[in-house]
């Protein structure tokens, strides 16, 4: 097995454990990340919401193992674009990060709320509703400000090289086009990060499944053209 091969294998697994590795931290952290009783559902579960931690630093691990693994390959055809793609996927995985702290903060808050025997909640609620307001902006700059740059620069390489069929990076930059505008209607207050227009980011969940089945089960394709943009 060749080394673009070994590589296109690596990618796919990758994008797919990125992506469920991001559903399972999503749902486990329900219980301190919703309702108006988080505080105390926080530390009833919080073995749960470091196991969610723990997804997520695995799907950073996984986001920044993509970049890198594909970086020699896209190297080969535009070494500008290529090198922006990891750089923008390392700062990505970066703001991820930032979220988990907050996570865990916001644990570290409930667990003393829930020990504290006269709890000033006032002060509590402040302290949390900061770092829940933490998490919700690194989860739209990240998952989605950056996911939208990051999957745009490589599928716009895969569709002038060739390396996929050309459907793939067409779905690649049109979902990319679509979640980055989800992420400024977001950003200025136009629409609900949690709402209906969250389907915006269908076409990319679906271009990031498609290009992975079809590294593991094809690879990238060998008869390219190899000119550097």
């Amino acid at each position: 097995m060749n080394t673009n091969r070994k590589s296109a294998i690596i990618v796919g697994v990758l994008f797919i454990l990125a992506a469920v590795t991001a559903i399972i931290g999503l749902l486990l952290y329900d219980p301190i990340l919703n309702g108006p009783d988080y505080l105390m559902k926080g530390s009833e579960h919080a073995n749960q919401v470091i196991l969610g931690a723990l997804m997520e630093l695995i799907l950073v691990v996984s986001a920044v193992g993509t970049a890198t693994t594909m970086f020699p390959i896209l190297r080969k055809y535009n070494e500008t674009i290529a090198l922006w793609h990891v750089c923008f996927r390392f700062l990505e995985a970066v703001i991820i990060t930032i979220g988990i702290i907050s996570v865990l903060s916001l644990l570290s808050l409930s667990q003393e709320y829930a020990a504290a025997s006269a709890p000033d909640i006032a002060s509590y609620q402040v302290s949390g509703t900061l770092l829940k307001a933490v998490h919700d902006w690194t989860f739209m700059l990240g998952p989605l400000f950056m996911l939208g740059i990051n999957t745009m620069m490589y599928s716009y390489i895969f569709y002038k090289s060739k390396l996929v069929p050309r459907f793939i990076p067409i779905l690649g930059m049109t979902g990319a086009t679509l979640v980055f505008i989800n992420a400024l209607l977001v950003m200025f207050g136009v629409v609900e990060q949690i709402s209906v227009w969250g389907l915006l980011a269908v076409p990319i969940a679906a271009n990031e499944m498609i290009l992975a089945v079809w590294l593991i089960v094809k690879g990238f394709n060998k008869s390219s053209s190899l000119e550097l943009s």
